[in-house]
């Protein structure tokens, strides 16, 4: 049996880059003396919007807007944190046993690929599915169906990757079956709709989900 075709989702999967740009808010609130709620965070989780709940939150609990330096001085703690954030464990041994693979993300065309090629990664992946592509993101399921399209594959041909609720909402709007790596345990809530959710990428065995030939 042929192993599927991946679709991997970048930040937080491919690239520990979720935990570093979070890090990064948490070194403005920590400047600002601001507490960071475990809420305000789980929002920020997958979300491609995740900037504005965390400039909202901040402007509530400091009772003005987040001011330009310090929302500049946060961009800059990102770029440095993320500028050496590590390939997640298991991606490589990943990628040697699928039936190819390809990205799927939010993201910018240019964060990915300056990130993939950083990390000597971007031959691995026949293409890559970026926020630049389609008007919606996910949850919508517009970024896996280009993909899917791209690949000239049926959903059952194919196994998604993700790491937050947003992405698994997508992936199975799609019509794909779905796996679920978390960065951080917390990021296991709200995961139930994978179809396994493994602490790491080395417990995903694809020959569990077997390409559909039918």
């Amino acid at each position: 049996m042929r192993p599927p075709f991946l679709l991997l989702d970048f930040d937080g999967v491919v690239c520990d880059t979720e935990r570093a740009a979070l890090l990064a808010w948490q070194d403005l609130y920590d400047r600002l003396q601001v507490p960071l709620s475990a809420g305000t965070r789980a929002g920020m989780l997958g979300n491609s919007a995740g900037a504005k709940v965390a400039l909202a939150d901040l402007a509530a609990r400091l009772g003005r807007p987040v001011a330009d330096a310090e929302w500049a001085w946060q961009r800059e703690r990102r770029a440095v944190r993320c500028g050496s954030a590590p390939v997640r464990p298991g991606v490589e041994r990943l990628l040697d046993t699928a039936d190819g693979a390809a990205i799927v993300s939010s993201s910018p065309a240019v964060w990915v690929e300056d990130h993939l090629r950083r990390l000597g990664l971007r031959h691995r992946f026949a293409f890559l599915v970026t926020g630049d592509d389609t008007a919606r993101h996910k949850p919508e399921p517009d970024l896996y169906l280009l993909a899917l399209e791209r690949a000239g594959a049926g959903a059952g041909q194919a196994l998604a990757v993700e790491d937050s609720p947003t992405g698994v909402r997508a992936a199975r709007a799609a019509g794909l079956r779905c796996v679920a790596v978390p960065w951080e345990p917390a990021g296991a809530a709200g995961l139930a709709g994978a179809d396994a959710v493994l602490p790491s990428l080395n417990e995903l065995d694809l020959r569990r989900y077997p390409r559909d030939e039918g």
